[in-house]
């Protein structure tokens, strides 16, 4: 363990440790980034707004999430199934909600709104 590492915001737990790009608190389990400091909910990080998935992971670019729920889209009899994996994903400032850019499988280029998906 590092001696440099913040203490926990919610619970003050001197034992946080690195996981990725977030900082982990083994005694109540809470997750931030280290460029949030004090601000438990983790909306907003150095670079701007943090985009979270369904669940509340972190999303960047280049990850892989799976669709949670099945989605009606337009023209299509069948829509996006719930699993469905969408690969290499890019966050946008995207109209109405929709921050997440990519390509699927069979419906080629379009956006969804990060709370319809889940980091795998």
């Amino acid at each position: 363990m590092s001696e440099n590492l913040p203490p926990c915001p919610e619970c003050s737990g001197a034992y946080a440790y690195e996981m990725g790009a977030l900082l982990v608190c083994p005694e109540c389990g809470h997750e931030w980034t280290p460029a949030s400091g004090d601000a438990a909910d983790g909306t907003e990080g150095a670079e701007g707004t943090v985009i979270k998935d369904a669940v509340g992971n972190v999303l960047a670019d280049g990850d892989t999430v799976t669709v949670i729920k099945t989605l009606k889209v337009k023209g299509s009899p069948t829509g996006i199934k719930a699993g469905t994996k969408v690969r290499n994903i890019r966050l946008v400032e995207g109209v109405a909600g929709h921050d997440i850019d990519c390509k699927i499988e069979g419906f080629g280029a379009m956006q969804l709104k990060s709370s319809v998906v889940k980091k795998v």
